[in-house]
């Protein structure tokens, strides 16, 4: 009664938990994802994006940073490429995009080395 509060989660014998590669797997997918949407941008013939605001705002853009920071993402490690596009901006102030494109593109190359039954911790080693 007086101890901790704790939360009931609406319909949690319906949902499972991920865990182990297939985790690492699901993270790869959301940060190659968040990647493949900036790498269209990136360059001199890169693609301008349109983006909605939840209040109906319009920007067209084909800066990263802006790209990033509208987008709503809700998977963790999308969230930390786009923390890893503010920091990148706030140090150098240019290169948001290319850091996010680098990041997937490594995390590709990853899975490719999951494939081969290399553990994670191996491939974060080098």
């Amino acid at each position: 009664e007086y101890g901790r509060p704790f939360i009931i989660i609406k319909d949690a014998d319906k949902k499972s938990r991920v865990t182990g590669v297939e985790a690492v797997r699901a993270s790869i997918l959301a940060a190659k994802t968040v990647a493949r949407t900036c790498k269209s941008s990136l360059g001199p013939k890169g693609m301008d994006k349109m983006l909605q605001s939840p209040d109906g705002d319009i920007t067209i853009t084909n800066d990263g940073a802006t790209i990033l920071e509208m987008m709503e993402v809700e998977n963790q490690i999308g969230k930390l490429l786009v923390e890893l596009s503010k920091s990148q901006d706030h140090e150098i102030g240019d290169g948001t995009t290319g850091v996010v494109v680098l990041a997937g593109s490594l995390l590709e190359q990853a899975e490719a080395l999951l494939d081969m039954g290399i553990h994670p911790l191996r491939i974060a080693e080098g």
